[in-house]
């Protein structure tokens, strides 16, 4: 029954990446609720399944053009070159959290993604100017995006995308510069998690296979149905999970 469960979560978690963003964590949330595993098997089992749809997302990005753009390579690089530096650094305080800990964390990580996607929904410019913006803002933004990820073991756009947007990145610019961002975390961070032994194979499978045939029907989702009402479904299951997870001993 969990692993249908289980199946089920990642197929809704893969639908969210592309039609939202945010999905993935709920792959991490959906593990540490139905399974016995530690903080650190969750996180690098959900971690391995996000290279396959990270890689995919870049892809499909690289191709429309948008990732070619000059200030969207510059961004990209940044992000790219702080994922190599905080990664680990989640991958290291995920080693010493406690389950409580771990589930009130992620219990609050969830939170605020949901606070990010409603604000990612009033405030997301469709279009116009790229802004320059500081390589400082850039490197701090990065790093922290890449710890959380590392710790929690998800992908970097659904921090990174409303974080850009907040900062004046209009939102496809800055969905191509997190899915890049996001194939680096998840190869640095599973090879952090694999270095430990902390990666269920069989579970990796279970959720990785339908997280993906999720991500490839979000394509067709988001172009049928508007996106404030997958926003706000996303919204309505991240903040129902979250008390789930805080009290999870």
């Amino acid at each position: 029954m969990s692993t249908i469960l289980l199946g089920c979560i990642a197929l809704i978690a893969g639908i969210g990446i592309t039609a939202v963003g945010p999905g993935g964590v709920l792959v991490t949330g959906g593990l540490f609720l139905f399974t016995g595993l530690s903080p650190a098997t969750v996180a690098g089992t959900a971690m391995v399944t996000h290279v396959a749809t990270g890689t995919l997302g870049s892809f499909a990005y690289l191709r429309s053009g948008h990732l070619r753009e000059r200030e969207t390579m510059r961004v990209a690089g940044i992000l790219l070159a702080t994922a190599i530096a905080g990664t680990p650094l989640g991958v290291l305080l995920n080693s010493v959290v406690s389950n409580g800990v771990f589930g009130r964390l992620l219990a609050g990580f969830l939170l605020i993604v949901a606070v990010l996607v409603w604000f990612r929904q009033r405030h997301a410019i469709d279009a116009g100017p790229h802004l320059r913006h500081r390589t400082a803002t850039l490197v701090v933004l990065g790093f922290l995006v890449a710890v959380a990820s590392g710790l929690f073991g998800v992908g970097g756009p659904l921090l990174t995308v409303p974080l850009l947007v907040a900062i004046g990145t209009p939102i496809l610019p800055a969905l191509a510069a997190a899915q890049a961002q996001s194939v680096v975390i998840s190869i640095v961070g599973s090879a952090g998690y694999l270095s430990i032994g902390a990666v269920d194979w069989r579970l990796a499978l279970i959720v990785g296979v339908p997280q993906l045939c999720g991500v490839l029907i979000g394509w067709k989702v988001a172009r049928t149905v508007p996106a404030r009402y997958l926003r706000w479904a996303m919204i309505i299951i991240l903040i129902a999970i979250a008390p789930l997870l805080a009290l999870k001993h």
